[in-house]
C-alpha cells in the first residue's frame, strides 16, 4: 500500500472517531419499531459525545431565533423557541431512564460530568438579554397581536418561565444566579448517589430462620435467595427496599431485629460517612432561599407557590393544619389500641417508631379480621396489570397490545403499544417492575417522548414509562403484591394515562399542570382499582383463577379507613418539614437533625411516628422537584376523591360523560387555561375538603 494512501485512509479514520455523528446510535434516526430508544445499541460512551451535540444543535437553533434581524413575531420567536431542543430532550430523557432505573458508577460518574455542562447551557439560554427582549416585546404587545388562546397562553407561560429564571435581573446579578444555579445541581444530584449508596449498602443479614418466625415464606424465599446471589448462601438477607423492610416489620416477631431492620431504613444519609446527606441539605435550603431573594420572594416557599393552586406558603400551612388535627387525633387512639394488644400479650414496654407496623397488622386483624396474606394470593402482579389495562378500557376504550420487538435496558421490561378506541396508535408504554441494585427507590412515571403537533401538522406521539420497586421475581414464583403496591400500580398508570392523552399546539402548555394538580390523574385512577365490580376482574387466585370471594372484598373495603390515622399524619409531618426548611427568611446553619425535630415537635407529632421521609432521605425535595411540592399529594386529593365523587353519584363508576369530560378538560386540555376553571369544566363546580375527610375516615 502507498505511504499516501495509507495518511489518507489514517485521516478519515481519525476524523470519523473524532466526528460524533458517526455510529452514535443517539444521534441517528432511530430504526426500531415506533422509533423507540435503540437500548441494545446504546452504550455509556455515546452519551457525552451525544449530549455535547446536541446541545450545540440547541444553541444553534437559538441562535438563529437571537439573529433574526426580522421584527419579532410569535412564530419567529415563541414558535421557534418551542420547537428548539429537541435532540437534547430526546438524548436526555434516554439517559435520565437508564440513570434512575438501571445505573452503575460509570453513568453515575457521567451524570456528575454532564450536570454541570447541561445546567450552564440552560442558564446561557434562559438568561440570554436579546432572546428574552424578544420575548418580552410580544408579552408586552400581547394584546393586539391577534393571538388564539393557546398562543397566548403559550407566550405568558414563556415570558413567566424567563423571568423566573432570571432574564429580568442585571448582569451582576445574572452571574450570581448561574453560580447558585450550577451548585444546586451538583448537590441535588449528589445527594440522590448518596442516598442510593446509603440504600444499597445497608444490609440486615439473618442466620437462623428461627428469627424469622412469623414472615411469609414468600419473603423468607425471597430473602434466601438474595443472600445466595450476594454469596451467603443458608442466610436471609434484607434491605431498605420496600418489599423487603415492610412485610418484615408487619410480621416478624424477633423486636430487636424490627429494631435493627428499621433503623437501617431511617438512618440512611444520616450515618457521617462520605454518604451522609446533612451538609448538602443545609446547603440546598440556603442557596434555594438566595436564588428566591435574588428574584424578589421572600422565601423558596413564596417563589414556588405563586404559580401553583394554593398560591402561598400561608394556604399551604393552613390546609396542612386542619387535617393534621384531626389525623393526628385518630393515630392517637391506634396508638392506644395497639399499645393494649401489647399490653394484653404481656408486653413490658412502651410502644416505638418500629413496632407500628407489627401490632398495626393485629389491629387490622381484629378489627377488620383481615391479614394481609389472605390478599395476596389474589393480586398476582400480571393480573394486577390487567386490571389497571381493563379499568382503561372501560373509561376510554384504550386496548394494550404487547410488544416483544421493542429494545428495552433490562429483561424485566415489558412494553405495550396503547391504541386509542378508534383503533389508532396513541402510546408506546415501558412497565419496568422489580427492584435491583441500580434503580432508585420508590415509583414513578416519566417520558421518554412527549406528544408534539409537528411544524407539517403531524404528530409525534409518547413514550412512557412506568416503574416501580416491586418484589423480584424468585424462580418460577409469581410475583404477589401487597394492596399498597397494586395501589401504586394503579397510581402510576394514571399518570401514564396523562401522558398518553396530553395535547396542545405547543409543547410549553401540553400536559403543563401546577404541581398541586399534577397528582389528580394518578391518585383518582387508584379509586377504580378498590372497586367491588372491578376487584372481581382482576382480583383472582394466582393458584385457582377464582376471583376473590365477595367476603373477604367486604373486608378489603371496609378496611379502608384502617391505619389512615396514622398514614395521614407521617405524610403531612413529611410535608410540614419541607415546608419548614422552605420558608426560612434568612439563611442559617443547619443542625439538620435538630431542626427536623423541633420543626415537628412544636405541631405535636409523637414520637412513635416518624415523617415519612426524615430529611437525609427526602429524596422528592432534595433532588425530586417536588421541593415546596409535597403537600400536594394531599391537596390533590380533595380534586380526586371529588371528581370520584361523580362516576359514583351518577350510578355508574364507567359513566362515559364523565369518563369523556375528564379525558378532555383535566387530562388532554388540562394545560391550556387555569387549573380551577379547567376542574369546574369537567365537574361543574369547585371542591371542598369534605370528601377527603371522609374518605380518610376522619371526620365523624
Amino acid at each position: 500500500m502507498k505511504k499516501t494512501t495509507l495518511i489518507v485512509l489514517l485521516g478519515l479514520l481519525v476524523a470519523g472517531a473524532c466526528n460524533p455523528m458517526k455510529n452514535n446510535p443517539l444521534l441517528e434516526e432511530y430504526n426500531t419499531p415506533f422509533k423507540t430508544p435503540p437500548f441494545h445499541l446504546v452504550k455509556t460512551e455515546h452519551f457525552m459525545p451525544a449530549i455535547k451535540e446536541a446541545m450545540a444543535q440547541h444553541q444553534a437553533e437559538i441562535d438563529a431565533i437571537v439573529n433574526n434581524q426580522d421584527e419579532p413575531t410569535f412564530e419567529n420567536t415563541v414558535a421557534a423557541y418551542d420547537r428548539a431542543g429537541d435532540l437534547l430532550s430526546r438524548v436526555s430523557s434516554v439517559f435520565s431512564t437508564l440513570n434512575s432505573a438501571n445505573t452503575n458508577e460509570k453513568l453515575q460518574a457521567l451524570a456528575r460530568e454532564m450536570t454541570p455542562l447541561l445546567t450552564r447551557h440552560r442558564n446561557e439560554i434562559q438568561l440570554n438579554p436579546v432572546l428574552f427582549e424578544k420575548i418580552d416585546k410580544l408579552y408586552q404587545q400581547r394584546e393586539e397581536l391577534d393571538l388564539d388562546a393557546q398562543q397566548l397562553r403559550t407566550l405568558e407561560k414563556y415570558y413567566d418561565d424567563f423571568v423566573r429564571g432570571g432574564a429580568a435581573l442585571s448582569e451582576e446579578d445574572k452571574e450570581e444566579l448561574k453560580e447558585i444555579n450550577t451548585e444546586l445541581s451538583n448537590l441535588s444530584l449528589q445527594f440522590s448517589q448518596n442516598l442510593l449508596a446509603e440504600t444499597k449498602a445497608f444490609k440486615l443479614v439473618v442466620d437462623n430462620v428461627e428469627d424469622l418466625d412469623g414472615l411469609p415464606e414468600s419473603n423468607i424465599a425471597a430473602a434466601a435467595n438474595l443472600a445466595t446471589q450476594l454469596g451467603m448462601e443458608g442466610k436471609y438477607v434484607f434491605t431498605p427496599d420496600k418489599p423487603s423492610w415492610i412485610p418484615f416489620l408487619q410480621y416478624v416477631h424477633n423486636r430487636s431485629l424490627r429494631e435493627e431492620l428499621y433503623k437501617g431504613y431511617y438512618m440512611r444519609g444520616d450515618n457521617g460517612n462520605e454518604n451522609d446527606n446533612k451538609e448538602i441539605i443545609g446547603k440546598l435550603a440556603n442557596l434555594r432561599l438566595r436564588r428566591a431573594k435574588l428574584l424578589g420572594f421572600d422565601t423558596y416557599a413564596d417563589f414556588v407557590l405563586v404559580n401553583n393552586m394554593a398560591g402561598t406558603p400561608e394556604a399551604v400551612y393552613s390546609f396542612l393544619q386542619r387535617v393534621w388535627k384531626p389525623a393526628l387525633k385518630v393515630a392517637k387512639e391506634e396508638l392506644a389500641a395497639m399499645q393494649k394488644i401489647a399490653n394484653r400479650e404481656g408486653a413490658d414496654f412502651k410502644l416505638e417508631s418500629w413496632d407500628w407496623w407489627y401490632y398495626a397488622e393485629k389491629l387490622r386483624k381484629e378489627k377488620y379480621d383481615l391479614d394481609e396474606q389472605e390478599i395476596k394470593p389474589y393480586l398476582k402482579l400480571e393480573n394486577v396489570r390487567d386490571g389497571m389495562f381493563y379499568v382503561a378500557n372501560k373509561l376510554y376504550g384504550l386496548t394494550f397490545e404487547k410488544h416483544t420487538d421493542i429494545p428495552v435496558y433490562d429483561a424485566e421490561v415489558e412494553t405495550y403499544e396503547v391504541l386509542d378506541k378508534d383503533g389508532s396508535h396513541l402510546a408506546i408504554l415501558y412497565l419496568d417492575y422489580p427492584a435491583r441494585a441500580g434503580k432508585n427507590a420508590g415509583a414513578w412515571c416519566s417520558g421518554m417522548r412527549r406528544y408534539k403537533k409537528l411544524p407539517d401538522g403531524t404528530e409525534q406521539l409518547p413514550l412512557v414509562t412506568v416503574t416501580t420497586n416491586f418484589p423480584a421475581r424468585v424462580g418460577d414464583q409469581p410475583v404477589l403484591l401487597s394492596w399498597d403496591e397494586a395501589e401504586t400500580l394503579f397510581h402510576e398508570f394514571g399518570h401514564a394515562l396523562h401522558s398518553f392523552f396530553s395535547r396542545g399546539d405547543y409543547g410549553r402548555i401540553c400536559g403543563s399542570i401546577p404541581r398541586d394538580m399534577i397528582e389528580l390523574p394518578s391518585q383518582i385512577d387508584e379509586h377504580w382499582a378498590i372497586q367491588p365490580d372491578v376487584l372481581k376482574v382482576y382480583a383472582l387466585h394466582y393458584e385457582t383463577g377464582e376471583p376473590m370471594p365477595q367476603e373477604l372484598i367486604n373486608k378489603l373495603v371496609n378496611s379502608g379507613h384502617f391505619n389512615q390515622g396514622f398514614i395521614t399524619v407521617e405524610f403531612i409531618a413529611a410535608a410540614l418539614l419541607d415546608m419548614e426548611y422552605h420558608s426560612a427568611t434568612e439563611e442559617k446553619e443547619y443542625d439538620v437533625n435538630t431542626f427536623e425535630k423541633e420543626s415537628l415537635k412544636k405541631y405535636g407529632l409523637i414520637d412513635e411516628i416518624l415523617p415519612r421521609y426524615r430529611s437525609t432521605y427526602f429524596s422528592h425535595i432534595f433532588s425530586g422537584g417536588y421541593a415546596v411540592g409535597y403537600y400536594v399529594y394531599l391537596w390533590a386529593e380533595i380534586l380526586d376523591t371529588d371528581a370520584f365523587g361523580a362516576f359514583v353519584e351518577s350510578g355508574d363508576i364507567f359513566n362515559q360523560e364523565y369518563a369523556e369530560k375528564f379525558r378532555k378538560y383535566i387530562l388532554a386540555e388540562g394545560g391550556l387555561d387555569e387549573p380551577m376553571l379547567q376542574y369546574v369544566r369537567f365537574r361543574g363546580k369547585e371542591p371542598t375538603e369534605i370528601p377527603l375527610l371522609r374518605h380518610r375516615g376522619l371526620l365523624k
